[in-house]
C-alpha cells in the first residue's frame, strides 16, 4: 500500500479513493494512536469535526464520527466551517484532536481527511505514519479494542462555533474596515457564511459571489483557482478590491481595483510591512517556500527583512515558524499563516488583515502591492509520469543543468513532484516571459521523456 497521507492529509475521489470504510478505519486508528501517545491520558477524549459543503462530506462525516465515537471519543460536530475555524475551535475548546473533511481547492468529486492535534496543529509525519500502520494492521485482521456501555463516545452538535470563530477574527484586527467596498468570492465553499459576516462586522461594504453552496458547485469556475468572476465583479462594482478563497478557505488571493491579481507573495509582502510597523514581525523575518517568486525575495531584501525558504507545503512553513518563533509565513498560492492568531493558513484572516492595511494607510491595494515586482514565472504541470524519480533521473538532471546555464543569475528552475496529485510541477522564472515559456516547455518535454 502506498502512503495514504500526502502533504495535506488523505485526499482522493470520494467513494472511490476516499471511501466511508477508509474514513472510519483511519479515524479509529487515529484515536488509538493518539491514545497510545498519551494525548488522552487521564481524561475522556474529545474531537472537533467539521467539513466543507461537498455532498460527499455528508457520508464521510458520518463515517468519521462513527469511528471516533466507537473508539470512546466524544465528538463535537461544528458543521460546515473553514479548515482554520476547525483548527481554532480545536484549540480554544481544549479538544484532543480535530478532523476536517475537505479537498480544499480540488474539484467537487474529490474530498479529503485531515487530522489536527491538540491545539489545532497539523499532525507531524511520524504520527501520520503510525496511524497508517495501525490502520493497515487492523484492516488485515487484527481486532480493535472497542469500548462498550458508557465507554462509547457521545456526539453532539456545536452550533456556537460559527460565532466564536467570527468573534475571534474581528477581535484580532488592528483597525476597522469602514469606508471600504470589497467583493468576496467564497467558491461556494466552507466560508460562504463566515467570511461575509466577518468583513461586514468589521465595517466593510460587502458584495458577494460564490456564496450559494449546494454540495456540487464548490470551486466550480470560481474562488481562488478561477479569478475571472471576481476580477469582473470588482471592476463592475467599482470596488476597492476583491478577495477570493478556496473550498476550505485556508488560502486567500486578491484582485486590486483595476482587476489585476494580487498573489500570495504580494499579500505577504504587504502584511509583513504592516506587522513590522506594529512591532509584530518577530526577528523581522518572513517564511516562504521555494516556489515564491524571486521578486518577493528581492523586495524583502530591499525592505531590510529576512526571507527564510522551506520545501513546498504550508506544513513545512509552519514547522519552520514554530521552531524559530517567526510570526508570518506562507505560500504564493495564498496560504498565509499569521501564527499569533492562527495555527494554519487562514484565508479569511489574511483577507481581513490585508483590508485593514488598505483602510489604515488610505492607499490602494495596487499601490501597496507594488512593493514587489513579480518576475515572469511559468508553471507547467506534467501528468502521468513517475514522480518518484524526479531526484534520481540523470537525463532530467542534465536538462535542468542546461536550463540553469541558459538562465544564469536572472532566473531559476524548480522541479517538484506533487504531494497530492500524480504529476510533476515544472517552474521557471526569467527576466523575460518568452524565455521562461521556452525553457519551461523544454523541461516539461524532458520530464515526459525521462519519467513517462
Amino acid at each position: 500500500m502506498g502512503r495514504l497521507f500526502g502533504t495535506d492529509g488523505v485526499r482522493g475521489v470520494a467513494n472511490a479513493d476516499l471511501t466511508a470504510e477508509l474514513a472510519l478505519g483511519l479515524s479509529v486508528a487515529a484515536a488509538h494512536v493518539l491514545a497510545e501517545a498519551g494525548t488522552f491520558a487521564g481524561h475522556r477524549a474529545t474531537a472537533v469535526v467539521g467539513r466543507d459543503p461537498r455532498a460527499s462530506g455528508e457520508f464521510l462525516e458520518a463515517a468519521v464520527v462513527a469511528g471516533l465515537a466507537s473508539s470512546g471519543v466524544d465528538v463535537l460536530l461544528v458543521g460546515v466551517l473553514p479548515t482554520p475555524a476547525v483548527a481554532y475551535l480545536t484549540g480554544v475548546l481544549g479538544a484532543d484532536l480535530g478532523v476536517m473533511l475537505s479537498a480544499s481547492h480540488n474539484a467537487m468529486p474529490d474530498n479529503g481527511l485531515k487530522f489536527l492535534a491538540r491545539g489545532g496543529h497539523k499532525l507531524d509525519d511520524e504520527l501520520e505514519d503510525r496511524i497508517e500502520k495501525v490502520y493497515e494492521e487492523h484492516r488485515t485482521g487484527a481486532p480493535w479494542d472497542r469500548p462498550t456501555g458508557s465507554g462509547v463516545g457521545r456526539v453532539r452538535h456545536y452550533s456556537e462555533g460559527f460565532d466564536q470563530y467570527v468573534a475571534h477574527l474581528i477581535g484580532v484586527l488592528p483597525n476597522r474596515l469602514d469606508g471600504l467596498k470589497i467583493v468576496l468570492d467564497e467558491a461556494h465553499g466552507a466560508a460562504a457564511r463566515v467570511s461575509p459576516e466577518a468583513f461586514s462586522r468589521a465595517g466593510a461594504e460587502v458584495i458577494t459571489i460564490g456564496t450559494d453552496p449546494n454540495g456540487l458547485n464548490i470551486n466550480d469556475g470560481c474562488g481562488s483557482t478561477h479569478l475571472g468572476l471576481l476580477q469582473a465583479a470588482v471592476v463592475e462594482h467599482g470596488a476597492d478590491f476583491g478577495i477570493a478563497h478556496d473550498g476550505d478557505a485556508d488560502r486567500c488571493l486578491a484582485v486590486d481595483h483595476t482587476g489585476e491579481e494580487v498573489d500570495g507573495d504580494q499579500i505577504m509582502a504587504v502584511i509583513a510591512l504592516a506587522m513590522r510597523e506594529r512591532s509584530a514581525l518577530r526577528s523581522d523575518t518572513v517564511v516562504a517556500t521555494v516556489m515564491s517568486n524571486l521578486g518577493f525575495k528581492l523586495a524583502m531584501e530591499r525592505e531590510g527583512l529576512t526571507l527564510v525558504q522551506t520545501a513546498v507545503g504550508d506544513r513545512y512553513v509552519l514547522e519552520e515558524m514554530k521552531e524559530h518563533g517567526y510570526a508570518l509565513g506562507g505560500e504564493q498560492s495564498g496560504h498565509v499563516i499569521i501564527l499569533d492568531h492562527a495555527t494554519t493558513g487562514d484565508g479569511t484572516l489574511t483577507g481581513l488583515m490585508l483590508a485593514a492595511r488598505v483602510a489604515d494607510t488610505g492607499r490602494t491595494l495596487k499601490d501597496l502591492a507594488s512593493v514587489m515586482v513579480r518576475l515572469p514565472q511559468v508553471l507547467i504541470n506534467v501528468p502521468d509520469v513517475d514522480r518518484t524519480r524526479v531526484g534520481t533521473s540523470a537525463d532530467l538532471a542534465a536538462a535542468v543543468a542546461e536550463a540553469e546555464r541558459e538562465l544564469g543569475s536572472t532566473g531559476r528552475v524548480l522541479l517538484r513532484p506533487s504531494g497530492t496529485e500524480p504529476l510533476v510541477r515544472v517552474m521557471v522564472e526569467a527576466a523575460d516571459i518568452d524565455q521562461a515559456r521556452s525553457v519551461a516547455g523544454r523541461l516539461a518535454d524532458a520530464v515526459k521523456s525521462a519519467l513517462g
